[in-house]
């Protein structure tokens, strides 16, 4: 599977570079590109934060969170589940040696 075109700069990145180091399945890729999309709509949500500040004022005069917050949340934990899902979520080896026990 090609990198899908609609995908941003980050979303692209992430899909290149896991379909470049990894033997997906179908399956695997799918979730891939979802996980890119999820990757780049929580850099949308960041940029508007960031634009606009996490707090917005409502119709009667509060000030609440911005909308955005959640969809960056939301994003956050789409792609880290959709990585696990595929399996990319291993740790690293401990390089450390092991502890002693006194």
């Amino acid at each position: 599977m090609s990198v899908p075109k609609h995908l941003q700069e980050r979303g692209r990145a992430l899909f290149e570079q896991v379909s470049g180091e990894f033997e997906l399945e179908p399956h695997a890729l799918e979730l891939l590109r979802l996980a890119s999309e999820a990757l780049d709509r929580t850099e949308q949500a960041r940029q508007a934060l960031a634009d606009e500040g996490i707090l917005t004022v409502t119709s009667q005069g509060r000030r609440v969170a911005h909308p955005a917050v959640s969809i960056e949340r939301d994003g956050r934990l789409a792609v880290a589940r959709l990585l696990r899902e595929i399996g990319l979520d291993e740790p690293l080896p401990d390089s450390r040696p092991p502890r002693r026990r006194h």
